[in-house]
């Protein structure tokens, strides 16, 4: 096990406080939206997009993914691509 110098742990730990205050700040902004009173649909489009990003923030530095293989990101896109599907299939089908 390789042991991280005590510059490497400050850069970490500086990175971890920033995604922490990006992660704020978009819990923030997603109850701002709230209190916009926009229609429905587009409150849900706008609050599904800055929680895609926040989890996005959390995959990529606290889950440690930003420095993963390309499988990973492959395996990350047929998520979303599926998780998308789920969304926006039952929405167009007929009866």
């Amino acid at each position: 096990m390789s042991r991280l110098s005590q510059d490497e742990v400050k850069h970490h730990v500086k990175i971890y406080i920033r995604v922490f205050i990006a992660l704020a700040c978009l819990t923030i902004l997603t109850v701002a939206v709230s209190y916009f009173h926009l229609p429905i649909g587009w409150a849900v489009v706008i609050a599904l997009l800055i929680a895609c990003f926040k989890g996005s923030l959390v995959a990529a530095f606290f889950m440690h993914l930003s420095g993963e293989k390309k499988i990973i990101f492959a395996v990350l896109v047929f998520t979303v691509l599926f998780f998308l599907a789920v969304l926006i299939l039952p929405s167009i089908s007929h009866y």
